[in-house]
């Protein structure tokens, strides 16, 4: 791993990116969107104010506890003062919270809309979180960095304690015929999915009727203003799936972004089926998160072929699996950390995460190990952890400082198909663009075991950097690599030597080779040669001359 000495050159290297890709304050498309990493904040849990600060509504809280289900007091403004932690970590966007105002009366059975998901007056900004200036600051700080702002939407439904007769005049929607009427879900059923009331009867949440042409005026109204307004970059589309698909272009029209839906759970073809001119461009991408919790958790069923199988199955089917939101965590799952009790387990996959998904996503507290269970455990307060220099942090810098470089360097690397050079039952190896990756599930102790890849791409006797370890191999016969796991289940990520250069990683600081795509003739003839289940015992590969990485 990398000292944080290392974070001086990330930052040189994330402002030649800037420059080589200009940000824009305004109508960020996809193709913008797709060379970003995101940041995912919780705004009331990532940081707390100076409690002197004017304005605030919430007492800051340093002894939140996420059991308490209330607001901790973090806000917008706090968020500017921690943008440094953020962009020490290489990322290039933030996602925050709902911005819109929230309920905020007696506390519920289910506490207080501490989340922001509680919408009640969509066109209100939640003073909670700041003011409008403290917004737009937040922005401005953003763009001042070469970042880019998305924000989370809740268009589908509003909250109210007596779902048989609410009182609509706190909403933007005043009349009845602006809601569907009371059903709870049948998830069986799309029309029922689309047309009934979330939450239960407790603490509804009121479907709105979005079919509705004076509900369509106001949404669109309302969203060109608040991009507008705070020059947000992109938008992150709660419950994508419970507004019927065809309202979400003349939604996302209005904004002028990019807007990415939130399409909880279900397969590959159900979730592909909201990527598109006739939903939205971009979707979480549910699925895959789903494949990587199976193959890489321990304890866990170790279902590798079931990842391989997601990817396949999504580049026959999503119209551009590059600008989906690959993501290990978020506000509605429980921690990986909850999940996996080996931490190579999370490196792993977030090799997968960064270098084989699309828009990468990490959840604030991925990179601090928080281990909280589901909602409400899974949004713990970020100030007990100090903000730590973590290996977790420095290895998720290390991803971003690669990927912005071959972005940066290699523009056809994040439009390249990922291709799968072989899979064992605790490793899949892939390789994409100028690099192979080859990730495994099996833990951190270490274990007499070896894999061998082919068809790499890399010539015989190829000098070659490992860029997690910064550790010199040379590729052996045909290109072949062999990876050792007597030091534990390491992820690996080879690259040509030569290749690296400019990029300030493993020492690297020289000048970018100009022949940084000189794989991709290998990389088309390897997409033909690919042998899945390419792996050869360990005899056979010492007579193949191959390499070994320890």
């Amino acid at each position: 791993m990398h000292s944080f000495a290392f974070i001086t050159s990330l930052l040189s290297l994330t402002l030649l990116f800037f420059s080589l890709f200009p940000t824009s304050a305004h109508a960020a498309t996809a193709e913008q969107w797709r060379s970003r990493s995101i940041y995912q904040i919780i705004t009331d849990r990532f940081a707390l104010p100076d409690p002197s600060s004017p304005n605030l509504l919430t007492v800051p809280n340093p002894n939140c506890n996420p059991g308490d289900q209330t607001w901790c007091g973090g806000t917008w403004q706090s968020i500017i003062s921690n943008l440094d932690y953020i962009q020490g970590m290489g990322f290039t966007a933030i996602w925050i919270s709902p911005v819109s105002e929230n309920y905020d009366g007696p506390r519920t059975p289910y506490g207080d809309a501490y989340h922001g998901y509680w919408s009640q007056n969509v066109t209100a900004l939640n003073p909670r979180m700041g003011t409008p200036d403290d917004l737009k600051a937040l922005s401005n700080a953003l763009h001042a960095r070469g970042m880019y702002l998305m924000v989370d939407i809740v268009a589908n439904n509003v909250i109210t304690l007596n779902y048989t007769d609410p009182d609509l005049s706190k909403f933007a929607f005043t009349s009845t015929d602006m809601y569907h009427p009371y059903c709870p879900i049948d998830f069986s059923n799309q029309t029922s999915i689309e047309h009934c009331w979330l939450g239960d009867t407790v603490v509804a949440l009121m479907d709105v009727n979005t079919e509705n042409q004076d509900v369509i005026n106001i949404y669109n109204t309302w969203i060109a203003s608040l991009v507008q307004e705070y020059q947000i970059d992109g938008l992150r589309i709660d419950a994508a799936k419970h507004v019927r698909k065809d309202f979400w272009p003349g939604f996302c029209s209005a904004a002028g972004v990019f807007c990415m839906g939130e399409v909880f759970g279900g397969d590959v073809p159900y979730n592909a089926g909201y990527q598109g001119p006739g939903a939205l461009a971009s979707v979480l991408d549910y699925p895959i998160y789903d494949y990587l919790v199976s193959a890489f958790t321990i304890p866990g069923p170790g279902n590798i072929s079931g990842l391989v199988d997601g990817l396949h199955q999504g580049q026959e089917l999503y119209q551009d699996m590059s600008v989906l939101g690959t993501f290990l965590e978020n506000q509605d799952n429980p921690r990986w950390a909850n999940l996996s009790v080996d931490p190579q387990s999370l490196w792993n996959a977030m090799v997968w995460q960064f270098l084989a998904g699309g828009i990468p996503i990490v959840y604030y507290g991925q990179e601090q190990g928080l281990r909280g269970n589901a909602d409400p455990y899974n949004r713990e307060p970020l100030w007990p952890t100090g903000y730590a220099n973590t290996t977790t942090y420095q290895i998720t810098a290390t991803l971003n400082q690669l990927r912005n470089f071959l972005i940066a360097n290699a523009p056809d690397f994040l439009t390249s198909n990922v291709t799968v050079l072989g899979t064992s039952s605790n490793e899949v190896a892939i390789a994409r663009g100028p690099l192979v990756a080859v990730m495994t599930n099996r833990g951190s102790p270490p274990v007499n075991a070896t894999m061998g890849i082919f068809n790499t791409g890399f010539m015989a006797g190829q000098p070659l950097t490992e860029i997690l370890y910064c550790k010199q191999v040379t590729s052996g016969s045909e290109g072949t690599l062999l990876v050792d796991y007597s030091s534990g289940g390491h992820a690996s990520i080879f690259m040509r030597t030569n290749d690296l250069r400019g990029s300030g990683l493993c020492g690297q600081y020289t000048d970018v080779n100009p022949d940084m795509n000189g794989l991709s003739a290998a990389s088309a003839a390897r997409a033909v040669r690919v042998r899945l289940g390419g792996w050869v015992m360990m005899a056979g590969l010492i007579l193949a001359g191959l390499v070994f990485l320890s």
